[in-house]
């Protein structure tokens, strides 16, 4: 299976409280999205990228392209009003039959996480990356008393990327508009349909920038794995 990727970066991300968009926000020398398709361009099993953005700011991820020498970057396409009219746009602008779709916001993915999704979705069909829960998770009922406690080790916190042979994804997001369904992320789209998606352990690290204190953090990440990286090759 050809394998390529959505990276979603039309958000406007109120919650970081940013004049700009968040993507476009300096880490450790290049913006967000320039390390995020850092990652999909040094990953083997990614054979092309669509980047889609808000629109009006094309040339901005241009930019982001060239300082993440993203030579697998196919297309830069305007997103819609919605997460989901955003990732149909970049799916109809894809040519591969395997689709990953990533959150720009999330750039410490690393290439290993991507393919990893890749090949459980060629086994199970889907797959999205997630990791365990660490805290105790209460549910509420309608005046705010706890109503249950979950078994926490059924409880995973899904990430991106999330991977799926593009028709079936297509075939879902077409379902969802038909029937006024909205869902957080694609996964819940094939899950409407009954199809079964496979969880794919991540990491921890791979954090998505939503607030201010997310920057620093990641730049601390950052850091730190260069320089794992670089005590490796010693």
């Amino acid at each position: 299976m050809k394998w390529g990727a959505v990276v979603v970066a039309a958000g406007r991300g109120s919650r970081m409280g940013a004049a700009e968009n968040k993507v476009f926000l300096p880490l450790a020398g290049r913006s967000v999205l320039a390390r995020t398709l850092e990652a999909f361009e040094r990953c083997a099993a990614v054979t092309e990228i669509v980047v889609v953005v808000a629109p009006g700011e094309e040339a901005r991820a241009r930019e982001a392209v060239r300082e993440a020498n993203a030579g697998k970057v196919a297309a830069i396409v305007p997103g819609g009003a919605e997460r989901q009219d955003s990732v149909c746009a970049g799916l109809a602008a894809l040519a591969t039959d395997g689709a990953l779709v990533h959150d720009a916001a999330r750039p410490l993915v690393t290439p290993a996480q991507i393919e990893a999704c890749c090949r459980s979705a060629e086994r199970h069909g889907a797959s999205a990356l997630a990791v365990p829960v660490k805290d105790t998770i209460k549910i509420a009922d309608g005046d705010g008393m706890i109503a249950s406690t979950p078994e926490r080790r059924t409880l995973w916190a899904v990430q991106t990327p999330q991977a799926f042979a593009r028709a079936d994804l297509m075939e879902a997001h077409r379902r969802a508009k038909d029937e006024g369904a909205a869902a957080t992320d694609d996964a819940m789209l094939l899950e409407r349909l009954g199809r079964k998606v496979a969880i794919v352990e991540g990491d921890y690290l791979n954090i998505k920038i939503t607030t201010p204190e997310d920057l620093p953090i990641a730049e601390l990440l950052l850091s730190r794995r260069r320089q794992e990286e670089r005590s490796f090759i010693d």
